[in-house]
């Protein structure tokens, strides 16, 4: 599976800037087009942008000026286009008091799904994430990462076709987070997602991505994209290939760089 063929465009990000009402300009203009199918990833130092960006295009925040499309349409008429958007926080912010299944269901009981769809769509979801036995378990009773794979089936419940992840795993440990990293590379490519993740790290990066988009703070902009050409599916074996260590010691030099503006 090639890094170089994709065609459609699921994401348009054209010279969209993000300044607030205190004058405080987070993004400047910003130009990224991120094909259907792809995952890409968002890299750089704190503050450089990366949640803003990612949350301008999922309409969390509108852009001061300039345009976001997707799939040539404005953000707001994603649903007339018949596609689909989730978004994954950096927490899994859960309703503590409702078990598993119900935290799952919670998108599709805001949409009106019929109580029989919503559960096969729910059951479904589970069985993606490894979670089918924890239907009626609450959050307290799970670890962190199994927290974190319950909001992913939520984010995967509505049958999405774009995935948008805010650092999902940035609070989990090592070894979790390469278990999830991997699973989340299945998903995507049985479910031929286009995914935008953001994270802090490195490693994660080139794990992940077929593109890896490096930002710069003060402002915010994008100063250089890194290709992943490299084949999928990718395990463990891959974090300890030469063609690993060369992508990431490349991506080390472009964050050094992109972190010299807030020194």
């Amino acid at each position: 599976m090639s890094s170089l063929s994709f065609s459609t465009p699921a994401v348009e990000v054209l010279s969209a800037n993000k300044t607030y009402a205190n004058g405080y300009q987070a993004l400047k203009p910003v130009n990224l087009t991120i094909a259907e199918g792809e995952f890409v990833t968002l890299l750089g130092p704190s503050g450089c942008g990366k949640s803003t960006l990612l949350k301008m295009v999922a309409g969390l925040l509108e852009p001061t000026d300039g345009r976001i499309l997707l799939w040539r349409k404005p953000v707001t008429d994603l649903l007339a286009s018949g596609k689909k958007m989730s978004f994954v926080f950096q927490s899994p912010t859960l309703m503590p008091w409702a078990d598993v299944a119900t935290n799952v269901r919670l998108p599709l009981d805001l949409m009106g799904l019929p109580k029989g769809q919503a559960q096969e769509r729910v059951e479904e979801a589970l069985a993606l994430v490894g979670l089918e036995k924890f239907a009626h378990a609450l959050p307290r009773a799970l670890s962190g990462g199994m927290q974190m794979r319950v909001s992913i089936a939520r984010g995967l419940v509505t049958q999405p076709d774009l995935l948008l992840m805010d650092e999902p795993f940035g609070a989990l440990d090592e070894i979790t987070r390469h278990r999830l990293d991997a699973d989340l590379l299945a998903l995507w490519a049985q479910k031929k997602l286009t995914v935008i993740f953001v994270t802090h790290s490195i490693h994660e990066a080139v794990f992940l991505s077929n593109r890896v988009v490096m930002m710069a703070a003060r402002p915010g902009h994008i100063v250089k994209e890194h290709i992943i050409d490299e084949p999928y599916p990718r395990d463990s074996s891959f974090m300890v290939r030469t063609e690993f260590m060369r992508h990431a010691q490349a991506l080390q030099r472009s964050l050094e760089l992109a972190s010299e503006s807030l020194n």
